[in-house]
């Protein structure tokens, strides 16, 4: 379980988004702002991916990503009207919010992950599992294995057309070689 992230640093995370980044929609610059001076408010928000899943979030977007501008789900209802959303977060304090921020090259900010929290909403298939990424690098694997295989056969097939004899032998220890390696991957090797 992680440690909460305190108000201090999502107060400050959220001056830091104000000053850097242009929203699409005016109104996001007010619910933010509004959040940055409540104190009791900004306890109980939380950022995080895949907003959509939870119960009550707000998704804002700034004019560098192609996301949408905005949308407010509440009780699994959406609405972009940003005013419903304010009344909602005004009339409900002490209400859980969970916030995701849509701007350029949002995964790769430092900023942005001090203050990112493990969303508890998100479905159990929509998370990847370790054993989902074993799977996809075995198959990625598997597959470059047979098009390099393939290219070197494919060469193969031409030095000896070509009656290249240095070539052929070459290209023939590489493809043992490439096979010796394939067959030293122990993950490969239960297919």
């Amino acid at each position: 379980m992680q440690a909460p992230v305190s108000v201090k640093d999502k107060k400050k995370f959220l001056q830091w988004f104000l000053n850097n980044y242009q929203l699409k929609k005016r109104e996001s610059v007010w619910i933010l702002n509004y959040l940055i001076n409540h104190h009791e408010i900004l306890e109980n928000v939380h950022f995080v991916h895949d907003a959509k899943f939870c119960l009550r979030s707000v998704i804002i977007t700034s004019q560098c990503s192609k996301e949408v501008p905005f949308r407010f789900y509440k009780n699994h209802l959406v609405t972009t009207d940003a005013e419903k959303a304010f009344h909602d977060i005004r009339l409900n304090q002490h209400e859980s919010l969970y916030i995701q921020l849509n701007f350029n090259k949002a995964n790769q900010n430092h900023m942005y992950a001090a203050v990112l929290e493990e969303n508890p909403f998100v479905p159990d298939e929509y998370i990847i599992t370790q054993q989902d990424k074993e799977n996809a690098h075995d198959l990625l694997e598997q597959s470059l294995f047979e098009f390099r295989k393939k290219q070197l056969l494919n060469k193969i097939d031409r030095t000896l057309d070509e009656q290249n004899k240095e070539e052929f032998n070459r290209l023939v220890k590489e493809l043992q070689l490439l096979d010796a390696k394939m067959l030293n991957q122990p993950s490969l090797q239960e297919q």
